[in-house]
Parts: C-alpha cells; structure tokens; sequence
C-alpha cells in the first residue's frame, strides 16, 4: 500500500507538474505579446509627444500672429474713425456749400413775378438735388448769355 500511495503522489506532482509548464509557456506567450505591446505603446507614446511639441509652437506662433493683427487692426481703426469724421465734417461743408449756391441760383433769377416768394426751407442735399440744382443753374446762365 505504500508503494501504491507513493506512486499516486508522484503521479499527482508529476501531472501537477506538467500543469505548472503549460501554465508558464502561456504566461511566457503573453508576456511577448506584452513586450511587444510595450514597444508599439512606446512608439505612440514618442509620436504623442512630437505631435504636442508641434502644437505648442504652432499655439506660440498663433498668439503672435494674434498680437501683431490686433495692433494693426486697432491702428486701422483709429485711421477709419479719424478718417469717418473728417468725411462727416466735410458733407457738413459741403451741404452748407450747396445752400450757398441754391441761394446764389435764387438771388440770380431774373423776377418775372413782383410778388415776394418764401425761400424754400433747407433740406439735406442728396446728391440727384445737387446735380439737378447745378444743372438748372448752368441753363440759367446760358440762356443769360453769361455762359463761357
């Protein structure tokens, strides 16, 4: 009985064994593919890194680029607003020039009619009024002769 007993015990250490190797080959195939993994993650890993050192400077490039158009664009800003109000000072010349000379063109019609007649109130000028003013005003003065 003992031999027998000693024999299953073997046989049993013997199998447990052989469970322990095929264990250890699995274990060995997944840390290769774990090696492996590791390499490719490293990889990636390194292209990650380059990609954001990449970005970083382009970041760094677009706040400068963000700066310089801000400066430029406030200064043409000024420009355009300083600009904007000599235009408007300037309309405003230039509407006081054209009553003048609507007032001229009434002073200078020859009076066929006695009777006093009320100047018409100033209206803002546009420009079909200027060119129609100026117009009738040219065939007044031809008609006068006093045409060059």
């Amino acid at each position: 009985m003992n031999h027998s007993l000693g024999m299953a015990i073997e046989t049993l250490v013997a199998i447990l064994l052989m469970l322990t190797i095929v264990y250890c080959v699995m274990l060995n195939k997944r840390l290769t593919r774990l090696k492996a993994d590791e390499h490719s993650l490293k990889a990636v890993i390194g292209e990650l890194i380059t990609a954001t050192e990449i970005a970083e400077r382009a970041i760094g490039g677009l706040k400068l680029a963000v700066r310089d158009v801000n400066e430029n664009l406030g200064s043409q800003l000024a420009a355009a607003t300083q600009m904007s109000d000599q235009l408007y000072k300037q309309l405003g010349e230039a509407d006081n020039v054209v009553r003048r000379l609507s007032k001229i063109a009434i002073a200078a019609r020859p009076v066929t009619n006695p009777e006093p007649v009320a100047a018409p109130a100033p209206k803002p000028s546009t420009a079909k009024a200027v060119a129609a003013a100026a117009e009738a005003f040219s065939e007044r003065r031809r008609s006068n002769g006093l045409a060059a």
